[in-house]
């Protein structure tokens, strides 16, 4: 759904099994949709009113045919701006990820298992409320590797659940996370500052243009959560300027692990762990 604010949105309805969604999901994604809500048998997507022009569209149908070889039935509608946070709120459910870690809604009355650890999300729209499938198998890499003295970056932190869990998982040095998204920035410090997490630092930035200066900080783990895309621009970025350390990624199609491994083999890392869910992987790097 929709960010709330001052802009009318074209909503995108496509007639597709819910068992392809993910996928056309992360190909929109790559046109630079960002809003979503899944139906039984549809797909609506959304984009500002003033993104869609007759280039866009012609992109998103050339796009369709290269990688299904058709095209699917499906409507615009003008969407008046309103209040989407609250009608996006209204819909979320507990998330348990596993056993050891549940994620719920701020104020959400439920119980959690004996040692389970809760972390309170009030996502406003950005990625990362643990309904996605990426977000979840981030969340179960991370619970099985040792963070307590892992200096760490989150890159595109969304709602900032990546964060919040590391340092409830034990980590114990800085954390810097970040987003080019001003909305999921705000939203994260929010999130932070409700789980009580201490010593993360958000931070309004651009994934690409200002990595270089923030990894010569020094890290010992970097969780990536993005688009192939564009972990296909930085990873050569981060195998240069950190060059000691592991990366986790996500945000990759499970038809992609050729290309992910091509990638990898030319710059010199090695796949430590890799996971899946539905669509998507999630991989532990680490260099050569």
């Amino acid at each position: 759904m929709p960010q709330p604010g001052t802009h009318h949105y074209i909503e995108l309805a496509f007639a597709i099994n819910s068992t392809l969604h993910e996928l056309y999901i992360a190909l929109l994604i790559g046109e630079g949709i960002e809003y979503f809500q899944e139906e039984d048998n549809q797909l609506l997507a959304y984009l500002p009113e003033t993104e869609w022009t007759d280039e866009r569209e012609q992109s998103i149908r050339t796009l369709l045919m290269e990688r299904f070889g058709t095209i699917p039935s499906y409507q615009t509608t003008f969407m008046a701006d309103r209040n989407w946070n609250a009608e996006w709120e209204a819909t979320l459910q507990p998330i348990e990820i596993s056993d050891r870690l549940l994620i719920v809604q701020k104020s959400s009355e439920i119980t959690p298992k004996p040692g389970q650890i809760v972390i309170e999300i009030n996502p406003k729209m950005s990625f990362g409320t643990g309904y996605h499938a990426t977000t979840r198998l981030m969340l179960r890499q991370m619970e099985t590797l040792d963070l307590t003295d892992k200096k760490i970056m989150d890159i595109g932190t969304g709602t900032g659940v990546l964060a919040i869990a590391a340092r409830k998982l034990g980590n114990t040095l800085p954390i810097l996370a970040f987003d080019n998204n001003s909305w999921s920035v705000e939203n994260a410090i929010e999130n932070i500052q409700e789980n009580n997490a201490q010593d993360i630092t958000i931070k309004l930035l651009d994934a690409e243009e200002d990595l270089v200066v923030n990894l010569q900080e020094g890290y010992d783990l970097i969780l990536a959560n993005i688009n192939k895309n564009v972990i296909d621009r930085i990873l050569p970025v981060i195998r240069k300027y950190a060059p000691q350390a592991p990366v986790l990624l996500s945000g990759i199609l499970v038809y992609d692990e050729p290309w992910l491994k091509k990638l990898l083999k030319r710059l010199d890392y090695t796949i430590e762990k890799i996971i899946y869910e539905d669509e998507w992987l999630s991989s532990l790097i680490k260099p050569l």
